[in-house]
């Protein structure tokens, strides 16, 4: 039976992408070792035997930890009924969430009624449902040193790349290329807010017919 490492479950409203504004409940997996060096969530890259928790000490963290703690998928579904989210939209994130078989999760909520997304770098295998939104968040000559599979851009129901630099932009260009990716919606998503990332992301979508995500959980300042 396996076991997910999570370290938060929590409801909001997704901030990004195509599900951008739909209640959402998070479930965040430990564990990544892809080193993005503009990671808002470097606290779910290592996993320490040292940081395993109970289930009630991680849902009642107060503030972020590397804190996590080992639950099966009935585990997972009898706690989104404990704690009475209204959400019916899932959203696996991490850390990377890919590094694990997601296929019995997203299975289970579906056969409840959720709709399921999964969010990845596209640098592991994506075991998940049929029917499971993937979006790709392709993470080019990072740290780790992992390749973007060919078998992640071709899943992937859309594609959202971070952006500073013109760089980026030529980095996205070049891979979307590699794959033959042609009619998977691109997202370009502004690294930090900053102002001059937001125009060349605005400028970049007009001149190319891609689309803009803003991060709007972060304008709005919640999770």
């Amino acid at each position: 039976m396996i076991q997910y490492k999570i370290n938060e479950l929590f409801e909001t409203i997704q901030g990004e992408g195509s599900f951008t504004g739909q209640p959402s409940i998070f479930i965040r997996l430990q564990g990544c070792p892809v080193g993005c060096s503009w990671c808002d969530t470097k606290h779910t890259w290592e996993i320490e035997l040292s940081d395993e928790v109970s289930q009630h000490s991680m849902l009642t963290k107060a503030q972020e930890t590397s804190q996590w703690a080992e639950m099966t998928v009935d585990q997972i579904l009898a706690l989104v009924k404990e704690k009475g989210f209204q959400a019916k939209h899932i959203v696996i994130t991490g850390g990377e969430p890919c590094m694990e078989d997601l296929t019995p999760l997203c299975s289970a909520f579906e056969q409840l009624g959720y709709s399921t997304q999964v969010e990845t770098s596209g640098t592991f295998d994506i075991s998940v449902s049929d029917k499971c939104w993937v979006t790709v968040s392709p993470k080019i000559n990072m740290r780790g040193g992992y390749p973007i599979l060919n078998s992640a851009m071709k899943r992937a129901n859309e594609i959202k790349h971070p952006i500073a630099t013109e760089q980026h932009i030529d980095d996205l260009k070049v891979l979307l290329a590699e794959h033959n990716i042609k009619e998977t919606p691109i997202y370009l998503q502004p690294i930090s807010q900053k102002t001059r990332a937001t125009e060349l992301a605005i400028a970049t979508c007009i001149a190319n017919n891609w689309r803009l995500s803003v991060q709007v959980h972060k304008y709005l300042g919640i999770e």
